[in-house]
């Protein structure tokens, strides 16, 4: 169901830490019940120690219509207020913010096919028992491949080399197992197929054209001062450094994390994607290829939905919250970034945020839940409430 823009608001709720950013084509501002409710689970997520400060991006596909910004970009009192310009560690938004969408191009570009078999972009894999994995069994964690570790030495050789040997766990397209190293091999067959690195193919084809000009890996020295922080393996705070062991042996550019971003861009890019690949006059995916990289792809019996790269209903489906349609889809990360996206009613609600706590995950995805509740109610209180007249979920706001 497209979004009535005439019922969207510009939503203003400054609290006492937090700074409050608007756009978007509605000037109006109105102070929200929902805006201050998404204020207040954000601090008490900080109170409780989940995270340092973050920032919430609520949208549709004309733009924003609420950014608020929380606390500070890192677990010290002299760490710099989060900002709308401040960067995050993305980690495995990478997965459907740089490596799928570059899949997709090649394969838009004729010089890949979802259905080739991953042999015949790693020969590497001929005569181990991997003929029947596919490149949309990768995109989809159903190739039967498990993750372990990488050699210091040689890390991109010794994934490519650890996979080939490894035998398979199911049948693939059947076994829904999140890897890794799915899209660590997923990177190089962008490199081996396009012949330049994932890093360079993403911008050339998706950041630049959209004006995503602070998307990227392994920020300069110039924007160091900018990035939120990421924990170290000591709980001590690094700036600007991908914070997944995995992609810092890859030299801070692999396909599963290492993509570094802000709110701003990100709600870019998913007006892109709501938008059937096009954004402002440029097109750089064709509607059929968002179509398709969005569509349920079933495993464990139908227990699980995945898209090609995105999530759709799976056990880390909590930024999903209660209302979005069963036709949307979105990712998490590791670091506590994520992005949920609604086709139906064209809005989307993005979290990034100065994670501090890694053990409490149900009280984490318990805040990435009821900050997307929120967001659909703020955007579609007429179909929350026909959802609620109808026995839908109620909210956990009342």
């Amino acid at each position: 169901m497209p979004v009535r823009h005439g019922k969207l608001l510009v939503i203003l709720c400054v609290l006492l830490s937090s700074l409050t950013v608007f756009a978007g084509d509605v000037p109006l501002v109105v102070t929200s019940e929902k805006a201050g409710l998404i204020g207040a689970i954000v601090e008490k997520a900080m109170a409780d120690g989940l995270v340092a400060g973050g920032v919430v991006l609520v949208g549709n596909r004309t733009g924003v219509v609420y950014e608020t910004a929380f606390g500070r970009t890192a677990g010290t009192p002299d760490a710099p207020p989060v900002t709308s310009d401040t960067l995050f560690d993305v980690a495995s938004l990478t997965k459907v913010i740089a490596t799928t969408p570059a899949v997709m191009k090649l394969a838009e570009e004729g010089k890949v096919s979802l259905v080739d078999p991953v042999g015949r972009w790693f020969p590497e894999f001929a005569g181990k028992g991997k003929d029947e994995v596919l490149v949309v069994n990768l995109l989809t964690h159903t190739s039967g491949l498990d993750d372990f570790p990488l050699s210091p030495r040689a890390p991109l050789q010794s994934a490519i080399e650890g996979a080939a040997a490894q035998k398979l766990k199911g049948e693939p397209g059947h076994r829904f197992r999140y890897a890794d190293i799915n899209f660590i091999l997923l990177a190089e067959l962008v490199r081996r197929a396009s012949g330049v690195p994932l890093d360079r193919y993403a911008s050339a084809s998706f950041y630049a054209p959209l004006g995503m000009w602070d998307t990227c890996f392994n920020p300069g020295s110039g924007t160091v001062g900018r990035c939120a922080a990421t924990l170290d393996s000591a709980g001590l705070p690094q700036f600007g450094k991908v914070q997944d062991p995995l992609a810092r042996l890859l030299d801070g550019v692999a396909g599963h994390a290492g993509l570094f971003s802000t709110a701003g861009d990100l709600a870019v890019y998913c007006r892109m994607i709501l938008n059937g690949g096009m954004l402002n006059g440029q097109r750089v995916l064709e509607s059929r290829t968002v179509a398709q990289m969005t569509a349920p792809y079933f495993s464990r019996g139908g227990k699980v939905a995945r898209g090609l790269g995105w999530d759709i209903s799976s056990p880390y489906s909590s930024p999903r919250g209660n209302g979005f349609s069963e036709y949307s889809f979105g990712h998490t990360g590791y670091s506590g970034g994520s992005v949920w996206l609604d086709p139906e009613s064209g809005s989307y609600v993005i979290f990034l945020s100065a994670r501090l706590d890694y053990r409490h995950t149900r009280a984490f995805s318990k805040l990435r839940s009821d900050i997307s509740t929120l967001a659909f109610e703020m955007l579609e209180p007429t179909l929350h409430a026909r959802a609620m007249e109808g026995g839908g979920t109620p909210s956990p706001f009342r």
